[in-house]
């Protein structure tokens, strides 16, 4: 499906990470980074939705993965949705101003009536407080923000809200391993923020067999080398055979007939897509205690890496871009600094640039993409400019590469 170049939306999706106790991935938070707090109304929640509908296509929006969308009590009340099947979508209900607390019971009957048609919906921490004992039944998630409440505060939130509540708790803004650590001590279970993709950097760290032969396939493939070669690589690695089999005899991949033969696999696959998949198996190969999230994380930054590049540099820069994405966390992965993960691999000087340097022409793509993540609104419109895209071609991307990454079940 072709992007469309246009300036008629003005709407730009960014999404947060939201983190079960398995630090899997859980669902996601959805916002338009163009929308501040201040200006945020029913008229922008219903823009939002209207938006994430057209470039899903009538298509779940992500997947089996919940989808929290902030709004305001009035657009509740709105046609936009009736648009969208409520099963995965939570509605993140602000409370009312001080001076409109006499609104709470007037405001109760919306609610009950959005609960029913099946939407989730998530509170933050005040609706604990006694002025809100009405809309405490109807909340299947209460947040928690880690830069308003201190410890003892949280603390205290936290037990209230297990003792009248059957909701789930979830802590945002978490920063830090040690705050990850706190909560889930507390009970929570579910956590929003970006500690998990920070490396964490290990005192004598080193590759581990599994990661060894993983990229010694990867440089095997770029040097081109023969087909006796790679082969050896992987009949030594049962787990690395059992992968690329698994995978060459998908539906997705669309083979004749059934595959067993190393050779085989590696003479239909190619060494273009031979590179892609070995680096895509770095990524997602389980590492030590590193959060799963990090690899799926990994992945959508190379999908959306790669449909950007496509629209904006050269064909074959499109490959480079998504190895870029899936390897920009790879410190992470592995415990190690960027320079030491990337020591002995052997790769395109573009991606060397775009992950050692922050240069090169990957690297506004790798801005923008890790952007997309964060509140980075100044690192967004730089990179976005000057790669001359539009909202239109990156809401469409990224809802692409997150739905992407969720078919493939990481």
């Amino acid at each position: 499906m072709p992007l469309h170049a246009s300036q008629s939306t003005p709407l730009v999706v960014a999404r947060q990470a939201i983190l079960n106790a398995e630090r899997k991935l859980f669902g996601y938070e959805l916002f338009d980074r163009t929308v501040s707090d201040n200006a945020h109304t029913a008229s922008s929640d219903a823009q939002m939705l209207f938006n994430l509908l057209s470039f899903s296509e009538g298509e779940p929006l992500i997947g089996e993965k919940f989808v929290f969308i902030n709004c305001t009590l009035d657009s509740l009340a709105g046609g936009h949705l009736d648009l969208i099947d409520p099963t995965k979508v939570v509605l993140e209900i602000p409370p009312l101003p001080i001076s409109q607390v006499d609104q709470i019971e007037t405001r109760l009957n919306s609610l009950q009536q959005i609960k029913k048609r099946g939407f989730g919906l998530a509170f933050d921490f005040s609706v604990l407080t006694r002025s809100y004992e009405s809309w405490l039944p109807l909340a299947n998630f209460i947040k928690f923000d880690l830069s308003i409440l201190k410890p003892e505060a949280l603390a205290s939130f936290v037990k209230v809200a297990n003792a009248k509540s059957g909701a789930h708790l979830i802590a945002e803004k978490v920063e830090t391993p040690e705050q990850y650590a706190y909560l889930s001590k507390l009970g929570v279970k579910l956590f929003q923020g970006y500690w998990f993709a920070k490396p964490v950097l290990i005192q004598g760290q080193s590759v581990r067999p599994a990661q060894a032969n993983i990229l010694q396939l990867i440089n095997l493939v770029r040097k081109q080398a023969r087909t006796e070669e790679i082969e050896e690589v992987l009949k030594r690695d049962p787990t690395l055979s059992f992968n690329l089999l698994r995978f060459i005899n998908s539906a997705g991949f669309g083979a004749r007939s059934e595959v067993t033969s190393f050779k085989h696999a590696v003479m239909l696959l190619g060494l273009n897509r031979l590179f892609k998949w070995a680096a895509l198996l770095m990524t997602t190969s389980k590492v030590g205690d590193v959060p799963p999230a990090v690899g799926t994380t990994a992945v959508i930054r190379g999908r959306l890496m790669e449909l950007l590049a496509a629209e904006v540099l050269e064909p074959e820069e499109a490959d480079n871009a998504f190895v870029v994405g899936i390897f920009s966390l790879l410190d992470t992965m592995l415990g190690l600094p960027m320079k030491a993960a990337l020591q002995g691999i052997t790769l395109p000087e573009p991606v060397n640039q775009a992950l050692m340097l922050g240069t090169g022409p990957l690297a506004p793509l790798l801005e923008l993409t890790i952007a997309c993540e964060t509140g980075d609104d100044e690192g967004f419109a730089r990179a976005a400019q000057q790669l001359t895209l539009t909202s239109k071609q990156i809401n469409w991307a990224h809802l692409q590469a997150l739905a992407w990454a969720e078919s493939m079940a990481l």
